[in-house]
């Protein structure tokens, strides 16, 4: 036991600072001891100090076993140092219980394997760190499922949706995760490894010594009190709901020991470690049971004038058993109309909608499904035109006579196709996204999200929620999970204000006694934590708060395991992430334009933690994050760079983000593919930061050769097109890559891009010009000559124009130098500011005469529509803003601009046979417009298989520079996996790197041509 601390049980402070110059003796001895990384570090800490929740703890170090004698080890040697320990999987706490000054173990790095499945049984057996996705996938062919569905399954590891006694969306089908735990192994606080499993009370009667110097016989002796002298607590304390998971799991060991789940007298042990918060044990491996995937689903999506008309429906909603009952307010229904995705189907609601609830139903067939939602929507839909809600005669609940409900409801939409289904679920979860992108001082604080509320009491308890916010000046929408109670609710709180941290703390204690007296539960989803810890006893009482400390020191003796949560001493106002002491500096001037509240500073604050970056391509799909998902390494997520950045700026880690180790260790790798700009909940855009970041340490520390010459491309590239094919050579000529690695540090396994002789433009001054005149145009369109089509790949740029002029437009290309993508994608900011305005005086006045700009390059297109905003946005630009508008509104990238307009519609085509596999360039993906080519290409007849891919991982100048060679090919396996994947008979990607690396691939194969060459090749 730590010295400083006299009663474990009263939690104590361990004043150990981590780092291995601080500690070198206990990162010796645990090095020592185990096959995994041991890393104590400051990047590492920081990277472990925070999660999802608002909290910020910094670890003693971290350790990342490779197997459950690791883990024995770690515990073993803690245990006799007295040193805390904490297990930690995704990361995805939303209650704080994930972080802690502890030695982190994190299991989702190398223990994250599905071990095994058994169809026929309807089980599995994995290892902790592994992600419910990943589980999820391994089962779905046989039909099955894991049943609890947490909203971040494909990030969240199983042994902390058991950590935390999950559940979600269809809890009232499902139930929580310790439903669905059989059997796991664990490691007690002292490296004892056991199996937690069903058990006879009888036998731990037998085993039961409350005295032994042995943990279990001590833990058997704890249940056993518990079963024998709490019983009538537990019976009147607990809240007799489905979504509790507020202290431990004693009810559910009290309702197996009486047979409510089983044979009468016996208990599974796993199953109190549901919610346990690793407070008890660290789980290393899980058999948990699987329910079947249902038959089909149908959503109905009912309107209504008022929250509470909406709260007083729940109740007799839930007579027609539905899987799913959510809620949207207003608030979160205003966000989703101004998502263009969703705006249309808001625009559907009858006016005056101020909720919705989406009812979702499990069916075996179409019409069965088509029929409950008919059933519910005669029910409950009243007619609102004819004097209000109308009263219908429906037997209440466990009642023999008819008892009078109102028809609350004013209107229904229903959704039976598969896609139909998404799109009302999408729209119930796109509200968060915009929540949790607030780049003010001013955050939705998850502190009180999830409390639990009898479903019959849910209008109550939102009437008083709304006047305890009142009464603190602030708001928060109202969402989520109405079926069973659980309301999500993250007011608006400012952490760095010392009021509105009282404020925060006034709000969760008039809460919890709202709670307590309807007769719920303070967390029906996200768990205890540094949020919620200190309410259990208002909860519990305080009997059953003393069990607790009691079970939880015959667990473990020391309190080591995760100390302060469930039971323990947490304060839901310290270690906030931000607090009235957190201080900010950037240390040099931003070079962007950063058009959102508290500029960079925003950005640089806005990650919440979610952890949405650590998603497997095979079960998240998306963008992001490429370097993360090719190295499994939480410093190359979004998150960590992000936690990393943030750190480096308010001057928790010693080095400035300029500092050349900062520089390598945290920025270098993230290949800029804005992925995270789209994919991240909160929109975090680490492109952009990189970009800040590395202009900043040019300025202060010079730009190096190598970068000079890539950063320079648009100069280069015409002299390599006019001294062509002699500038070619270094790809011919024997030892060319050794002394290019050698000298500049361009990766000797890379063929430099191939120059043209004669380039775009020549080519096009040669043809004389526009092939459709002016007066006889229908559109003028001017070709914008990237750098890579123009000089590298002009057959895609003649393509275009021979779709633009089949289309009959008027096409001319105009003298400009390039975008400026290149000098941007290596931070030289000044020199990509210039390009970019010498492309906008030349492109304003061109486009404000009614012509259309369009690009071949997809990075290009998004310079102009995206990153001239950031170069030449606000007062102290030379370009007028307007300008820079006309310029972004007005460019399209060359398929984009043939769908927008409908262009192939006018086209003759010869019908092709050909299928082709489409990949994406994400750039485009990033700013949603990489559907355009699927669509034409479709239309034009050919089948298209578009993939669901990553970044290719060449990124531009990335993937040819040596030390990132290997990071580069990494990311390109997951693509070509893909790519063999899909039946497709060619590949076409539009982006330019995206075809190197396709083409590099398969050596001297050819390189997969643009969807352009494709849509020209189709012409009659």
């Amino acid at each position: 036991m730590a010295t400083n601390t006299p009663d474990p049980r009263d939690g104590g402070d361990f004043d150990y600072t981590g780092g291995s110059v601080d500690r070198p003796d206990l990162v010796d001895a645990l090095d020592r001891r185990v096959d995994g990384d041991v890393r104590f570090d400051e990047y590492s800490k920081r990277l472990y100090a925070t999660d999802a929740s608002a909290y910020e703890v910094t670890p003693i170090g971290v350790v990342i076993p490779e197997s459950t004698a690791d883990i024995a080890a770690v515990h073993e040697y803690c245990f006799e140092e007295g040193i805390p320990v904490l297990p930690r999987g995704g990361g995805t706490s939303l209650a704080g219980q994930t972080v802690n000054e502890a030695v982190v173990l994190d299991l989702s790095g190398e223990m994250d394997a599905v071990i095994e499945t058994d169809a026929e049984a309807a089980t599995a057996r994995v290892q902790a760190g592994a992600y419910v996705g990943d589980l999820n996938a391994a089962v779905e062919s046989d039909g099955l499922k894991f049943a609890p569905d947490p909203a971040w399954r494909d990030k969240s590891a199983v042994g902390g949706a058991i950590g935390n006694n999950s559940t979600g969306s269809h809890s009232l089908k499902y139930g929580k995760t310790d439903h669905y735990v059989e059997e796991l192994e664990v490691v007690l606080a002292d490296g004892t490894v056991t199996t937690f499993g069903e058990e006879r009370v009888d036998d731990l009667r037998d085993s039961a010594d409350s005295e032994s110097d042995d943990l279990l016989p001590r833990i058997h002796a704890e249940i056993v009190q518990i079963l024998d002298e709490e019983a009538s607590e537990i019976d009147e304390r607990y809240p007799e709901m489905k979504r509790n998971v507020s202290g431990y799991n004693l009810d559910r060991l009290l309702a197996e020991y009486r047979g409510e789940y089983g044979e009468e007298g016996v208990v599974n042990l796993g199953r109190l470690m549901a919610g346990s918060e690793g407070t008890l044990a660290t789980v290393t491996e899980a058999t948990v049971s699987l329910v079947e995937i249902p038959e089909t689903k149908s959503v109905a999506l009912l309107t209504y004038d008022d929250l509470l008309d909406a709260m007083e429906d729940v109740a007799p909603i839930l007579e027609h058993d539905p899987a799913a009952v959510e809620v949207m307010d207003d608030v979160l229904l205003g966000l989703a109309a101004d998502t263009p995705e969703f705006a249309d189907v808001v625009d559907m609601l009858p006016d005056g909608t101020n909720s919705v609830l989406l009812v979702e139903f499990y069916a075996e067939s179409d019409a069965e499904g088509r029929q409950k939602v008919a059933d519910l929507v005669a029910d409950r839909v009243g007619t609102a035109a004819e004097g209000g809600p109308e009263t219908i005669e429906t037997p209440s609940a466990g009642a023999a006579e008819e008892t009078s409900q109102p028809r609350r409801a004013v209107d229904a939409m229903e959704a039976h196709d598969p896609d139909d289904r998404e799109r009302f679920w999408k729209m119930r979860k796109s509200g968060l996204p915009i929540l949790l992108s607030r780049t003010t001082d001013e955050k939705h604080i998850s502190f009180i999200e999830d409390c639990a509320i009898p479903p019959e009491h849910l209008p109550e308890y939102t009437r008083e929620f709304q006047e305890i916010l009142d009464d603190n000046d602030t708001f928060a929408t109202f969402y989520a999970h109405a079926g069973p109670g659980v309301l999500h609710i993250r007011p608006l709180i400012n952490t760095k204000n010392v009021e509105e941290v009282d404020a925060m703390v006034d709000i969760a204690d008039r809460v919890t006694d709202a709670v307590v007296r309807l007769g719920g539960s303070v967390s029906g989803e996200h768990g205890d934590g540094h949020a919620r810890t200190q309410w259990n006893r208002k909860l519990y009482g305080d009997d059953l708060w003393d069990a607790f400390r009691d079970l939880k020191t015959a667990f473990d003796p020391d309190w080591l395991l995760n100390p302060g949560n469930v039971c323990g001493d947490h304060d839901m106002s310290a270690d906030l992430r931000f607090d009235s002491e957190y201080e900010y500096d950037e240390g040099f001037d931003p070079a962007l334009e950063w058009a959102v509240d508290n500029g960079m500073q925003g950005m640089v604050e806005l990650c919440h933690g979610c952890g949405g970056c650590r998603g497997p391509q095979e079960t998240t799909g998306g963008v992001m994050c490429p370097t993360y998902r090719a190295a499994d390494e939480e410093i190359q997520a979004t998150r960590g760079r992000a936690n990393l950045l943030r750190g480096a700026m308010s001057g928790e880690l010693p080095e400035d983000p300029t500092n050349d180790e900062f520089v390598t260790e945290v920025m270098d790798l993230c290949v800029g593919c804005k992925g995270c700009k789209v994919d991240c909940p909160s929109g975090v855009d680490m492109a952009k930061l990189k970009a800040e970041v590395e202009h900043a340490h040019h300025e202060e520390h010079g730009v190096d050769l190598r970068t000079r010459l890539l950063g320079s491309f648009e100069s280069l590239a015409p002299l390599g097109s006019k001294l062509a094919p002699l500038s070619n050579l270094p790809n011919k000529l024997p030892g060319a890559g050794v002394i290019g690695e050698k000298l500049l540090g361009v990766a000797r396994e890379r063929n430099l891009p191939t120059f043209r002789s004669e380039s775009l433009t020549d080519w096009f001054e040669a043809r004389g010009g526009a092939g459709v005149p002016r007066a006889e145009a229908d559109r003028e369109v001017l070709l914008f000559p990237d750098v890579y089509t123009t000089y590298t790949n002009p057959g895609a740029g003649k393509a275009a124009v021979r779709v633009l002029e089949a289309a009959n437009c008027h096409v001319r290309i105009p003298d400009i130098d390039g975008s400026g993508r290149p000098p941007h994608s290596k931070g030289m900011l000044e020199k990509s500011r210039a390009t970019a305005r010498d492309a906008v005086e030349t492109l304003a006045p061109e486009v404000r005469a009614g012509k259309d700009v369009v690009v071949v390059e997809p990075t290009d297109a998004v310079m102009l529509q995206s990153d001239y905003h950031d170069l030449l946005d606000g007062d102290a630009s030379p370009v007028p803003d307007d300008d820079v508008a006309a310029v972004s509104e007005n460019t399209y990238g060359i398929m984009e601009f043939v769908d927008a307009h409908r262009l192939d519609e006018t086209l003759t085509l010869d019908v092709p046979t050909e299928s082709l596999t489409y990949h994406g360039h994400c750039h485009q993906k990033a700013t949603k417009k990489d559907h355009h080519a699927v669509g034409v290409l479709r239309r034009a007849g050919y089948g298209v298989d578009p993939l669901d891919s990553s970044c290719c991982g060449m990124a531009g100048s990335f993937g040819y520079e040596a030390e990132h060679y290997a990071m580069s090919k990494a990311i390109g396996e997951t693509l070509y996996e893909q790519v063999d994947a899909s039946d497709g008979d060619a590949v076409v990607a539009p982006g330019a790197s995206c075809r190197t690396q396709l083409k590099d691939r398969d050596g001297d194969a050819d390189e997969p041509p643009h969807p352009v060459e494709k849509l020209a090749a189709a012409l009659a």
